[in-house]
């Protein structure tokens, strides 16, 4: 068992991002809302994220 997670942030829809969602539940709808609206990357080249439960 795992409580945190160190990423970046992922497409809509990726495997990627159910992992994501494993981890911390429904509250990744709000880390990725804070990152969009804060102007962070995404994708392979864009800003990491530790995520912690």
């Amino acid at each position: 068992m795992i409580d945190g997670l160190v990423t970046n942030f992922h497409q809509p829809s990726s495997t990627l991002l159910l992992l994501v969602a494993a981890l911390i539940g429904d509250s990744w709808k709000a880390v990725y809302d804070h990152a969009l609206h804060n102007d962070f990357r995404f994708l392979s080249y864009g800003d990491g994220s530790l995520l912690w439960k």
